[in-house]
């Protein structure tokens, strides 16, 4: 993925989310405009084009209400699924934080770690996704306040909390939460940009380098490469049955 074209996403993301919060009746102070998600559609379209590029066929990419089994739960609605000659080749969630961090970093964080969970748990206990594993990827917009970037937050618990955490920002916490994740293999691959509006205009900044855009792109051609190489095999022996 070029710089400007994720630079060109980011403007989108910020000239959509502002369009829907115009149009809602109480100026998106409820919440309405992160439900409606459309403000992440521009950077839904530049994965899924990346998979394209990478040798998938437009036809086996879903972004419309795609389902995935559960375990814990009968089903759960992704934001991105690509599937091909029956494999899940990648299930993808989007999501973004603007304003009111403390309020829903937690909400973030069970939501992200549900999902993956539920997902992995299908397919080690029912082996629903068939003999290639699921391959998930993570996609987080931030935007920058002062709120975001306040170090020294609480981290007071019962018990001793991990000393990891001491000293950060809300920005760091969801940066060290999207690292767990590609380093544990709950999401096998992430993207984190942060961003903001100033007077010079909107910019982006990825500060986690084991998920930027280039390394989620790197990451997406080696999948893509595994998944086809499997279904070129597959192929060739029932042609030979």
């Amino acid at each position: 993925m070029r710089r400007e074209d994720v630079q060109r996403v980011v403007e989108a993301f910020w000239v959509t989310r502002g369009a829907q919060e115009a149009a809602l009746e109480d100026q998106g102070r409820a919440g309405g405009a992160a439900r409606a998600n459309t403000h992440m559609s521009s950077i839904t379209k530049l994965v899924a084009q990346e998979f394209v590029k990478a040798g998938i066929s437009e036809e086996c990419i879903i972004e419309r209400r795609p389902y995935l089994p559960g375990y814990y739960r009968v089903r759960k609605q992704w934001d991105l699924v690509v599937v091909c000659d029956g494999i899940l080749v990648a299930a993808i969630e989007f999501k973004s934080q603007v304003g009111g961090v403390s309020k829903n970093i937690n909400n973030r964080f069970e939501e992200a770690l549900g999902t993956a969970t539920d997902t992995h748990a299908a397919q080690t206990k029912n082996e629903a996704f068939g003999q290639v594993p699921p391959w998930l990827g993570y996609v987080f917009v931030l935007q920058e306040t002062s709120e975001t970037e306040q170090e020294n937050r609480s981290v007071k618990a019962l018990f001793p909390t991990d000393p990891a955490f001491k000293g950060m920002s809300y920005n760091q916490r969801y940066q060290e939460m999207v690292k767990r994740f590609i380093g544990d293999g709950v999401y096998h691959a992430g993207w984190f940009i942060a961003t903001k509006r100033t007077e010079e205009g909107i910019i982006y900044t990825e500060p986690l380098a084991t998920a930027t855009a280039e390394a989620f792109a790197v990451q997406i051609k080696g999948r893509v490469d595994y998944v086809n190489t499997v279904r070129k095999a597959s192929k060739t022996r029932s042609t030979a049955e």
